[in-house]
């Protein structure tokens, strides 16, 4: 079933979103105040270059399926959708600029006033967490002086096109976002994109909005990686193509979701080494790799987290469950869990261990020679079993996957604060455990 849409904004987003909406079978009508982009469209011109779009802009105009205007009233009186994709710049701080976005939701909402029919709004424009329901629904609620889930919706629905192959994303793209409020936005939003391939999610406003800048953050990481790996592979003489080919053919742990679920800080023997050896290596060439060289700072950073969220209760009777750096394995170097105990240690904490693979009298080689150089007093600490190191504490950290959920239950109260670092899964969480927070959640 096809909708009425108006689309504010014809920028990149917006006609690329206006047109393609109109090749699905919708009836169209693109807003903006620049008269040249409108009289563009309008007469089935794209007022962008972009790969598809002129034929896409002259098939949609002589099916009279894509109109534009200047005037905000008619399109939002004439249409039931009405998607945002007005441009929001930075400022010369970095802060966004909501001011193009603001006034649009202003002038919709003042439009809404006049309209009886229930609309919704869709803002596709990126903006920070929040922003659609701190900033923009009680703006289009003051200006209209209606109710958002009453008399109109609002949703977050962020794009992920990328000029240059535009059209094509917007045709297939990698996943479909729904953020609503309501499950009336959701159903009306998801009848727009029936066509869509992929998956699609329907979550809250905040969650969609996050997960724009999370995509984006991570293209930038990937990015500044291969730049600098690439240039650390010329001065040492190394192949960088043939290097990254291989790199990305493993798909279990380098391409893939492995390792990208929030939890506690990495160690073990490989990761904090092999990036200090790199680094070290970058020095020696001269060669500065700004964005490997923060991350051990950055897992520094997040270990003093879990540290901080300790000491912020008042307590001092502190029970660590997990020492290893991974669970099932009794490999204590560079154990962000150790480091942990020992920062508490030195905060005046008094602290009970307990890991099921760590046993002292079996530590031997590497591991043995790392206790006994940052934590020699570990064994006057170690508890045979969880109940022993749970008993009497005020505060356990979670910090081993390696607990059975009725070990769990059956030895905490609910007196206790519980502080997991590790992020079980949800329906492994203990129940019953009021006082119960994680280090990313």
């Amino acid at each position: 079933m096809s909708k009425s849409i108006s689309v504010f904004g014809l920028g990149y987003v917006g006609c690329v979103t206006a047109a393609c909406l109109a090749e699905k079978g919708n009836s169209v009508t693109g807003v903006d105040l620049n008269p040249d982009k409108v009289r563009l469209l309008d007469s089935g011109q794209s007022p962008i270059l972009e790969p598809g779009m002129q034929p896409l802009a002259q098939q949609a105009h002589r099916s009279c399926r894509l109109h534009a205007t200047s005037d905000t009233q008619s399109a939002i009186t004439e249409t039931e959708i009405s998607f945002v994709c007005v441009g929001t710049p930075s400022l010369r701080s970095g802060k966004l600029d909501l001011s193009y976005l603001e006034r649009v939701c202003r002038e919709i909402g003042r439009a809404l006033a006049h309209k009886a029919d229930y609309h919704v709004v869709v803002i596709r424009s990126t903006v920070l967490p929040g922003t659609t329901e701190t900033v923009l629904l009680p703006l289009l609620e003051q200006s209209s002086g209606k109710r958002a889930g009453k008399d109109f919706g609002v949703c977050m629905n962020p794009e992920f096109t990328r000029e240059g192959s535009a059209v094509e994303d917007f045709f297939n793209p990698g996943i479909t976002i729904l953020g609503t409020q309501h499950p009336r936005d959701a159903g009306i939003l998801r009848e727009v994109y029936r066509w869509v391939p992929g998956e699609v999610f329907e979550t809250s406003l905040a969650v969609a909005e996050m997960v724009k800048y999370s995509c984006n953050a991570w293209h930038a990481v990937k990015v500044s990686f291969a730049n600098e790996m690439g240039r650390l592979c010329r001065l040492l003489g190394v192949d960088a193509e043939q290097a990254t080919r291989i790199f990305c053919s493993e798909q279990r742990l380098n391409i893939s979701p492995a390792y990208l679920k929030p939890g506690f800080a990495f160690g073990g023997s490989c990761l904090p080494k092999d990036l200090r050896a790199l680094t070290h290596r970058a020095k020696e060439l001269d060669l500065t790799l700004p964005l490997l060289q923060s991350v051990l700072e950055s897992n520094d950073e997040h270990l003093e987290s879990a540290v901080e969220m300790v000491l912020k209760t008042g307590k001092r009777n502190i029970a660590v469950l997990g020492l290893s750096f991974k669970a099932q394995t009794d490999d204590l170097r560079e154990s962000p869990q150790v480091r942990l105990c020992k920062r508490l240690l030195g905060e005046g904490c008094q602290l009970r261990l307990w890991d099921e693979s760590v046993s002292l009298g079996k530590l031997i080689g590497s591991n043995r020679q790392y206790i006994d150089e940052v934590i020699p007093h570990i064994g006057s600490l170690l508890c045979g079993n969880i109940a022993e190191a749970v008993k009497g504490a005020e505060v356990v950290v979670v910090a081993t996957t390696g607990i059975g959920q009725s070990d769990r239950e059956s030895v905490l109260r609910p007196e206790q604060i519980v502080i997991d670092v590790i992020n079980l899964e949800k329906d492994k969480r203990p129940k019953g455990v009021p006082l119960y927070e994680g280090i990313c959640w």
